[in-house]
């Protein structure tokens, strides 16, 4: 069966992120006794996922793009375990993204093949006209079964893309700024119906394939092998390199060599691990950075690369594979050293990170269930930050819904404004005990932001130490807790680079996020 012709889709900018905590495969192996593992993964701090990694790497995007919320016609969002099994995960996303309520798009998920399922999805709006400006994230944070051999390989992170139409009557690609950077110009997928990594309803984590010999030689390397040739069909030149879903650290470079380019995403998995839906795409942009890729303009700084690349994702038997022709440096690729080396945690702490290592004691639960009336009317002004501004005096209230009137003024004609991201501490306390599900120590942080509002928010427990009035600090997405089964997500105050933070932590890269 002969596919129509890909209609190609501009490339506008690209991002990734990483979460704050790193742990050594060898501490696992050493843990159970065995022989562990080389490199590192990431695990996601008990106040990250994969929807605050989603933010964190697609407000990246979107500012590398120069494309503003407003812009974003439609939303896809690719994570094999959304944060509701069943509910608002892609609101919540748009929302703290600043997106239109009627944003479109939508949200795939069920394998690490969910990734690319997003892609295609905005990749076919775009050429059928449905919409103008793509904004496609990927995200995961699997949670790997205990004393599986994926505990050693099974890491976390993001990476997103904006994607633009092109008009019909657009010329081809240039290189001097009259057209886009790069493009998506070819695609393909395959399948086979076998069982690999899975999940079953109601389980807390990921099993091992069953027999890795067996999903090696039949299925993983065959499949995306054949993927891979059937896309190189379409290219009007060798390949630069490869950015290949790699499920073991192993796998993917069989897959490179058999389609004889380097592979560029090598680097990834050997600092953040296995990344599930967000794989292919964070190899790509490490491909587009130039890090030894291979391509035109590589260099080990990562000045950025030209050339053919191509993306491989899988999951759930399925394998897509996309063309990227890029005639000049992405705007956003970065290599995966620049996202951070994260602060080093040993087994016991990234078990508890992720929720597999708990006390025996009942967490106290919130005087107000999440699914509540305070919820429900406050979830878009805590998401999405706003305060209410006053028309007469310009004083910020926040949070709009406890305020009807004006708190400088008393005026009651006010309209309802983003929030600024950054500001000052203008003072704290520290709370040295906590109950579960909280993390002591625990300060809180009332700030007053760079558009004159003062806002009361939860910082950082690794910036306890070192908190002091006058700090400036930015403001992250992060969970605050799961209570109910339900996450609750809320804004946190993190010290900036520079004033006390640590260089590479999840606090020096949202110090970097500022001020969207």
């Amino acid at each position: 069966m002969t596919a129509p012709p890909v209609k190609p889709v501009a490339v506008l900018g690209v991002g990734a992120a990483a979460p704050s905590l790193r742990l050594a495969a060898s501490d696992v192996g050493t843990a159970w006794g065995s022989g562990g593992g080389r490199g590192t993964v990431a695990v996601c701090d008990a106040d990250e996922d994969t929807l605050t990694l989603a933010w964190q790497a697609a407000n990246a995007a979107l500012e590398a793009a120069g494309v503003t919320p407003a812009e974003v016609s439609g939303l896809w969002w690719g994570t094999a375990r959304p944060p509701f099994a069943e509910g608002p995960s892609h609101a919540f996303l748009a929302t703290t993204l600043g997106l239109d309520r009627t944003v479109a798009g939508g949200l795939s998920s069920g394998s690490p093949h969910a990734g690319m399922e997003a892609l295609l999805g905005a990749w076919d709006a775009l050429a059928a006209g449905h919409a103008r400006v793509a904004l496609v994230v990927t995200s995961d944070a699997l949670v790997p079964g205990l004393g599986t051999t994926a505990e050693t390989t099974t890491g976390a992170g993001a990476a997103a893309v904006v994607l633009g139409a092109i008009a019909d009557s657009a010329e081809g690609p240039s290189t001097n700024g009259s057209s886009p950077a790069a493009r998506l110009v070819a695609r393909t997928t395959r399948a086979m119906p076998a069982v690999d990594r899975y999940r079953a309803d109601g389980g807390g984590a990921t099993g091992d394939v069953y027999d890795a010999r067996l999903f090696r030689e039949e299925v993983f390397v065959p499949l995306l092998t054949e993927t891979g040739r059937a896309l190189s069909q379409d290219a009007a030149s060798p390949l630069a390199a490869w950015a290949i879903a790699d499920p073991d650290g192993k796998l993917a470079s069989a897959v490179a060599k058999r389609l004889g380019a380097p592979l560029a995403s090598a680097p990834v998995y050997g600092a953040l691990g296995d990344a599930g839906a967000a794989s292919a795409l964070l190899g790509l942009v490490q491909a587009c950075a130039g890090t030894g890729s291979g391509a035109t303009g590589s260099s080990a700084t990562g000045s950025g690369a030209t050339g053919l690349f191509g993306a491989i994702g899988y999951g759930g038997g399925r394998a897509t594979a996309v063309l990227v022709d890029a005639t000049r440096p992405v705007p956003g690729a970065v290599g995966v050293e620049q996202l951070g080396a994260g602060r080093r945690v040993g087994y016991p702490e990234a078990l508890r990170a992720r929720g597999q290592l708990e006390p025996m004691e009942d967490p106290i639960p919130m005087g107000l269930p999440p699914g509540g009336a305070a919820f429900v009317r406050g979830n878009p002004e805590m998401l999405g930050l706003f305060g209410a501004r006053c028309r007469s005096c310009g004083t910020i209230s926040t949070p709009p819904s406890i305020h009807p009137t004006c708190i400088g003024c008393g005026g009651d004609e006010l309209e309802v404004v983003a929030l600024a991201r950054r500001g000052r501490v203008q003072t704290f306390v520290v709370n040295q005990t906590m109950p579960p599900p909280f993390q002591a120590p625990l300060p809180l942080v009332v700030i007053d932001l760079d558009d004159g509002a003062r806002l009361m928010v939860q910082g950082s427990p690794a910036d306890a130490a070192d908190l002091a009035v006058g700090d400036t600090v930015t403001l992250s997405l992060r969970r605050y807790a799961l209570e109910r089964g339900i996450p609750v997500y809320g804004f946190k105050a993190f010290r900036v680079a520079g004033a006390g933070a640590t260089v590479g932590s999840g606090q020096d890269r949202a110090a970097q996020e500022g001020g969207r």
